[in-house]
């Protein structure tokens, strides 16, 4: 079966669609780029005109929010509610207070008052609780699904890049073959999502520390099928902040960034949201990740700092269907 691919830039990285059909290929890059410029204008902190921008305008008041913005809150609740809170978008005001304040783009250029960017690890060493913002609690956040209307108290600020973007994929993937018909694979900066019927041997996917190049660099492969896929790492959104390295995963229970233990976790799960919970949980618990994932019956591949790589139960060999 002959595919097709498109890619273009989006939410501060790359999206990218193939279809087993490759005449369908500019509808199905039209399709995912509708899908995610709608997610931007509906979830984007960095947008003064994003509806969670305006969301944050009337806290402590009762809003009525748009459809996609209700159907994001409500996953980004989930997720905290299946993570116990290790995935928590309340996270807004720790990751602001961490230097990304604005589009990841203007962060690692070093403008306003982040330090340039630097690739090296963060040390235990580095580490210091000095203006750290633990976050307040998901649960403070009062949410309606039916009614969508939504109480955010003041002082608290939603970050809902953990499960925003794997909504997206998921969304697109679905619309993609309604619309069209073939089957599809959406990735959206290593959170992918597939639907409809797959190229024969399954869709092809190649893991890594950095999606941009994990086909020229690749740690490994699987092949998958149906569902999700998602990969959390540590290395790649990475800059300076008051003279130490950081990235773009925080623990809510303390405000600083997860500690340096896993470079990479990818997860495969029914849906892409499902799958990037588990593998951004997976990277603030640690040492306790493999088990906790073991536990929830989740296959995944966790690489460490120094390149171990660990599976968990269900995780297929090279190359093997998901």
């Amino acid at each position: 079966m002959t595919t097709a691919a498109r890619t273009f830039p989006a939410l501060g990285t790359t999206a990218s669609v193939v279809v087993t059909d490759p005449g369908q290929v500019a509808e199905a890059a039209s399709l995912l780029r509708a899908e995610v410029d709608a997610i931007d204008l509906a979830c984007s902190r960095f947008r003064a005109d994003s509806e969670i921008s305006r969301l944050h305008e009337q806290s402590g008041r009762q809003v009525r929010v748009g459809v996609l913005l209700a159907e994001a809150l409500g996953a980004a609740l989930r997720a905290a509610r299946l993570s116990g809170g290790l995935v928590d978008p309340t996270v807004g005001a720790a990751v602001r207070a961490l230097g990304y304040d604005r589009d990841f783009a203007e962060v690692v250029s070093g403008k306003q008052c982040s330090d340039p960017v630097s690739h090296s690890r963060p040390a235990a060493a580095d580490r210091s609780t000095a203006g750290l913002v633990p976050a307040p609690g998901w649960h403070r956040v009062l949410f309606d699904p039916a009614l969508r209307l939504v109480v955010l108290p003041r002082g608290v600020h939603l970050d809902l890049g953990a499960t925003a973007k794997a909504l997206a994929a998921d969304r697109a993937a679905r619309r993609i073959h309604l619309a069209l018909g073939c089957g599809v694979l959406v990735n959206l900066g290593g959170d992918l999502r597939v639907a409809g019927p797959e190229p024969a041997g399954g869709w092809q996917v190649a893991l890594g520390d950095d999606h941009a190049d994990a086909v020229t660099h690749s740690a490994a492969s699987v092949a998958l099928n149906a569902g999700g896929l998602a990969t959390s790492g540590t290395t790649r959104r990475r800059w300076r902040h008051r003279g130490r390295a950081v990235h773009h995963i925080v623990d809510p229970r303390t405000g600083d960034v997860a500690e340096p233990l896993w470079r990479t976790v990818t997860v495969v799960a029914k849906s892409t949201v499902d799958a990037n919970t588990a593998s951004t949980a997976a990277i603030v618990l640690g040492a306790e990740a493999p088990a906790w994932l073991e536990e929830r019956r989740l296959p995944a591949r966790l690489t460490s700092d120094d390149g171990d790589v660990v599976t968990t139960p269900g995780w297929p060999a090279e190359g093997k269907a998901a």
